[in-house]
């Protein structure tokens, strides 16, 4: 009878110890995925943000929209957008955009932008790092200064700056410019002096007082009451010789 019973017990320890061997472990919470990052549409905000409309146009004429909006959603580097008002294209006459081949004014547009996203505080050292390569690759550069907090950036042929931020939210920077900016890839390097500015008209001179505080005069026909006391004192004089001579011939006589 003491075999089965002591049998029973090690089965019955056994089973205890396997079964707490085989419970699972206990699995922390899964964190919740950070959510996505808001679609940004360049198309919305070039519409209703400023006069974009002729830069707007050019960047969907040459499907160039396409590729800044996967930049701006789909990687990690974001964009950096420098976008010229209506008015600047407007007043552009030399060079003309008109006489440029579909490459070269899709390069253009490319050139308007750096793949990567760029807060203003960042060009202080970005400036430092000049000449920046665009989105146009290769000989597209761009080279920036940082004046005082207002960013100047030229390409040869443009030298302008950012007048005003149109976004500025990672990771996506849309700024805008007051020109055209053109490459020496394009146009070359032959580029016209600028011209100087027309000089200020000379103030006329005043006249220069004389002893007495009055103003005096350059020309000695302008002083007619110094004139008129001259002959006035002169034909005192004649007149007294005149007298003397009289009263002499009057006593011979």
């Amino acid at each position: 009878m003491e075999l089965p019973v002591v049998f029973m017990l090690l089965l019955l320890c056994s089973s205890a110890a396997y079964a707490q061997t085989s419970k699972s472990p206990i699995l922390s919470p899964t964190p919740a995925p950070a959510p996505a990052p808001e679609y940004v549409n360049l198309t919305d905000l070039l519409t209703v943000a400023g006069p974009f409309h002729t830069f707007l146009n050019y960047l969907e004429s040459t499907k160039v929209l396409e590729t800044f909006q996967d930049q701006a959603n789909k990687t990690e580097e974001g964009i950096t957008i420098f976008v010229p008002t209506d008015s600047a294209f407007s007043s552009l006459k030399k060079p003309s955009l008109s006489n440029l081949t579909a490459d070269q004014l899709k390069s253009l547009i490319l050139f308007h932008a750096l793949p990567h996203y760029y807060s203003l505080s960042d060009f202080k050292n970005l400036s430092q790092s000049s000449p920046i390569p665009t989105f146009a690759g290769g000989q597209y550069t761009l080279n920036f200064t940082d004046v005082s907090g207002t960013v100047h950036l030229t390409s040869g042929w443009t030298d302008t700056k950012v007048s005003s931020s149109v976004l500025s939210t990672d990771p996506v920077a849309i700024y805008q410019v007051n020109k055209v900016l053109l490459p020496e890839a394009i146009f070359g390097t032959d580029i016209p002096p600028t011209p100087a500015p027309a000089p200020a008209p000379a103030a006329p001179a005043a006249d220069a007082p004389t002893a007495d505080g009055t103003k005096g005069s350059s020309s000695p026909g302008s002083s007619p009451g110094k004139s008129s006391s001259y002959r006035i004192i002169s034909w005192g004089i004649w007149g007294h010789f005149v007298l003397a001579v009289s009263a002499g011939l009057v006593l011979f006589l």
